[in-house]
């Protein structure tokens, strides 16, 4: 067997661009799917797979190392996200081939399930942004309490939700204490049977994120995320040692080598690898046994389109130190139309398939009704009093 063509198909979901992988065999009706999406960089993404086209064309689908290796080494130049997010979309769709050409799931050539079911959570407003910022930037916590209880009504077991001021330095007492406000009303909303993950976004150096942590403590958040900005390990590590909270990070990191910091240094309870931005799905199995052997648990990242959200299930079925899935399912109402599955979920968990390869297939003609736009680049972009551009 032989890879013919690797190819993208750009959907736009409003808040981002979905990038999906195609890879084509001569196998007649043989080819897999991966996802690449990367917010803000569909062009470079789409452009970055165009690259690796020429040195995967001939080359057998089945050798997923030896490509991965190709594509990471002889490029020379190691690859940021923009890069590794080709490669991992690429990768993805090898594994989608070589599950179809041995008739099993992913997860069984991963080394089979090691759970039942895949715990999920969600954001408030599942995807609905819009109503999102608007509950962040009302002046009292009941519209950000009706979001999360939405939630839940759907089956969800855990919740994310964006508490941080926007500053990177030192917030007010004031600003601390909205925060602890709309906390306790979360807490008191949802009860101690839903657990409550807090994102800063890297929007907090140091001091503030320690004040922060214990502010938030009393009411037991599952983890906070990345309480400073990721480029800074020590940093990281010194909240992680003083922190009352489990600390979470690692969405914005790629491949193991960066990993490996955050693991050496302790500088994380919960490392958050993505699927479509890490390297794939190999890359985040070594990524994951490398924190295995550091007590760290797996909480992949994933806000991302429906190949990503089949990626995540294999992953998350075969990897023990697995904690629970992040995913996106309400963000546009026809995300399930540009797709063909059979995936399921109950109360909160996604359901092991036995569907050949990652068992998602995309509708190249619903996909086509929604070609790609610009994100709008201003709806999103967060500032300090002062003007001044923050981590959104």
């Amino acid at each position: 067997m032989k890879i013919t063509a690797v190819k993208t198909i750009v959907v736009n979901a409003q808040m981002r661009n979905w990038v999906f992988v195609k890879v084509e065999t001569d196998q007649a009706g043989l080819w897999g799917w991966g996802e690449a999406s990367l917010e803000w960089k569909t062009r470079s993404v789409v452009g970055a797979v165009e690259d690796f086209a020429p040195m995967l064309i001939g080359e057998d689908p089945a050798r997923i190392e030896h490509l991965y290796q190709k594509m990471y080494r002889q490029s020379f130049w190691r690859l940021g996200v923009i890069g590794m997010s080709a490669i991992s979309g690429i990768e993805q769709a090898l594994w989608d081939i070589r599950g179809k050409a041995l008739a099993q799931p992913v997860y069984q050539l991963l080394g089979g399930r090691v759970r039942d079911r895949v715990r999920m959570y969600t954001h408030l407003g599942g995807g609905d942004m819009k109503a999102v910022y608007e509950a962040q930037n009302a002046t009292g916590p009941a519209p950000m309490v009706a979001l999360a209880q939405e939630v839940v009504s759907r089956g969800y077991t855990a919740v994310k939700v964006l508490l941080t001021p926007p500053t990177e330095s030192l917030s007010s007492a004031a600003e601390f204490r909205l925060a602890e406000r709309f906390m306790r009303a979360l807490r008191e909303g949802l009860g101690d049977d839903i657990e409550i993950m807090v994102d800063c976004h890297g929007r907090h150096f140091p001091a503030n994120a320690l004040d922060f942590c214990r502010l938030l403590a009393p009411f037991r958040p599952y983890f906070i995320e990345e309480p400073v900005p990721p480029e800074n390990i020590d940093a990281m590590a010194e909240i992680r040692r003083q922190s009352p909270v489990p600390i979470a990070t690692g969405e914005r990191l790629v491949t193991r080598f960066a990993f490996r910091e955050i693991l050496e240094k302790q500088a994380a309870h919960v490392i958050q690898p993505d699927l479509c931005h890490c390297g794939g799905l190999w890359e985040a199995k070594k990524i994951a046994a490398m924190a295995e052997a550091y007590y760290v648990s797996v909480a992949p990242h994933n806000p991302l389109g429906p190949v990503a959200n089949a990626a995540a299930l294999h992953f998350a079925l075969s990897t023990p130190n697995f904690l629970i899935q992040e995913d996106m399912l309400t963000d546009v109402p026809w995300r399930w139309e540009v797709v063909r599955h059979n995936l399921q979920t109950e109360n909160g968990y996604w359901l092991p398939s036995e569907a050949h390869g990652l068992g998602v297939e995309v509708d190249e003609t619903a996909a086509a009704r929604h070609p790609f736009q610009q994100e709008v680049l201003h709806a999103t972009t967060v500032r300090a009093r002062d003007g001044a551009v923050l981590d959104w």
